[in-house]
């Protein structure tokens, strides 16, 4: 199991969790984006850095994620797109996407996307808060604990 991260847009704090949990565990972390992104320096934390461009790094993370590892997105075609892949996607704000679920998720972001594209205003997300990072951290764990249970 690998827990792949669209690592451009995950807060800062998501990925401090994910380090930790990295460093715990011994699972391998890959992020993905097309800049740069300061890591520890754990064999088990990778860097994959993608040329810049619509979706290069979602395409990515598509075209290398298997059956049974985690994908963490805020991203939910992306989410969409691993799930029919067999593998789990897990927002930043702790919210597991599920095959059950995605579907339904994905048809409000396509609504609110048409509702935005016709100028009405929805508002935005809340910032990235302290009960965001606890949820993340909990569903992560929970995960982990599951699939990914002893050191290697």
């Amino acid at each position: 199991m690998k827990i792949w991260v669209d690592a451009d847009a995950c807060p800062v704090p998501a990925k401090d969790i994910l380090f930790r949990a990295a460093e715990r565990t011994g699972v391998e972390v890959i992020l993905v984006a097309n800049q740069a992104i300061n890591k520890p320096r754990l064999s088990n934390i990778k860097m994959l850095q993608v040329p810049g461009g619509f979706d290069v790094a979602d395409d990515e993370i598509v075209r290398q994620v298997t059956a049974g590892d985690l994908v963490i997105t805020s991203d939910i075609p992306l989410a969409a797109e691993v799930i029919e892949k067999s593998a789990a996607a897990l927002n930043p704000r702790g919210e597991m996407y599920t095959a059950n679920t995605i579907k339904s998720i994905l048809s409000m972001r396509d609504f609110m996307d048409t509702l935005r594209g016709s100028g009405i205003q929805s508002g935005g997300q809340a910032p990235y808060g302290q009960t965001d990072r606890k949820a993340f951290a909990n569903e992560l764990d929970r995960y982990l604990s599951k699939h990914f249970p002893t050191k290697r």
